[in-house]
């Protein structure tokens, strides 16, 4: 284990020789930014730790402790602004680190989706987000208003690719923009990743084999899913320890009880509310 200030630095250092590497980025009107480009990436990454609840709690955190580090760090509503402002740096600084690790060097990767809540789904109304987020469902989360997200990874938990769609995207649909997306680049949407040098592993959220088929023609792309009838655990029992059924099973059990851990301990260091008190 490094402490926090050690594993910053790390990463500061990593973050500003890769942008230091690229182009540099034409000056923009108006005043300069509070923090610099290798600044705000190092941040966003940071801000993904699993620690943080929320983009709430990380700010807070931020404020607290890493002033020494970042003096000029602005409020929490500017910070939001220079992160989507650098976001085409965040995603080629972290198809950079897959790169750097050899992350692709596996036999195969690792498909799923999750849900990622933009807005409480008992509110009324559209919200900010109206026609890009809508009400979905996941088993994590159960009905959410916000995004699907479609994450590909390493066994080592490498996230090697991912795409988002509205909440209620199915699997099948953004798994093919991402295969397509993978199989013939497009610039404007680098996060996809590369292709797999393996095979794709998923549940059965993913299955179809006509859809199989599809891909494996059009896209070069091999996807398993486990099968039809049967739950990942029992496939996965009647599988080698090493197979990457098995493999696929333990990483999916192991980040769902880490979700349901962090769950329970975010409601027990909550403050009890008053029972007149009402969620606006």
């Amino acid at each position: 284990m490094i402490d926090i200030d050690t594993f910053l630095t790390t990463l500061y250092v990593m973050v500003d020789d890769f942008c230091k590497s690229q182009e540099p980025v034409p000056a923009r009107p108006g005043p300069a930014a509070s923090l610099s480009v290798s600044e705000v990436v190092t941040l966003a990454m940071f801000s993904q730790w699993s620690r943080f609840r929320n983009q709430r709690d990380f700010y807070r955190f931020a404020h607290q402790h890493l002033r020494g580090a970042f003096p000029t760090l602005p409020d929490r509503a500017q910070f939001n602004r220079l992160v989507r402002r650098d976001r085409p740096a965040t995603v080629a600084f972290s198809q950079h680190l897959v790169d750097g690790l050899h992350a692709r060097q596996v036999p195969y990767e690792i498909l799923d989706t999750t849900g990622v809540p933009v807005r409480n789904s008992k509110r009324r109304g559209c919200g900010w987000l109206a026609g890009q987020a809508n009400i979905g469902w996941c088993t994590r989360l159960g009905w959410y208003n916000g995004f699907r997200l479609l994450l590909a990874t390493t066994p080592q938990g490498v996230i090697t690719g991912f795409g988002c769609g509205e909440g209620k995207a199915k699997e099948q649909p953004l798994t093919e923009t991402l295969l397509a997306l993978r199989a013939q680049p497009h610039p404007a949407i680098p996060s996809v990743g590369r292709p797999a040098l393996g095979v794709y592993i998923a549940d059965m959220g993913f299955a179809g084999d006509t859809t199989h088929t599809t891909w494996r023609a059009w896209y070069q792309a091999e996807v398993i899913t486990e099968p039809a009838g049967r739950t990942l655990r029992q496939a996965a029992s009647a599988m080698p320890p090493s197979s990457p059924i098995q493999s696929h099973s333990r990483i999916r059990s192991r980040s769902r009880t880490s979700y349901r851990c962090r769950g329970r301990l975010s409601r027990s260091q909550s403050p009890r509310k008053n029972s007149g008190s009402r969620i606006r």
